[in-house]
């Protein structure tokens, strides 16, 4: 398992849209992924769970990627989120 913390720069934080593009993002991947957010995990490949999270612009957030595959999805995770997921 691995992990990083990110802040989300979106300025309205991970709505329907940006949420849509990390869900499918990350769908490509074996590894599970979860989005660690005021002390819950929520599903990093599920839209309605991202979207259900409420992370607002400014949030520090936890990407925990874990699998056959975690050191590439994390990357890519946190490179999504830096460049501000096509926003």
């Amino acid at each position: 398992m691995v992990s990083q913390k990110v802040t989300i720069n979106n300025p309205q934080g991970l709505h329907m849209r940006p949420a849509g593009v990390f869900a499918k993002g990350m769908a490509k991947f074996d590894s599970d992924v979860a989005i660690n957010f005021n002390g819950k995990a929520t599903n990093g490949k599920s839209l309605l769970n991202i979207i259900g999270a409420c992370i607002k612009c400014g949030s520090e957030v936890e990407i925990q990627c874990d699998g056959a595959d975690e050191e590439e999805a994390l990357k890519t995770a946190i490179e999504m989120i830096e460049s501000g997921l096509g926003e």
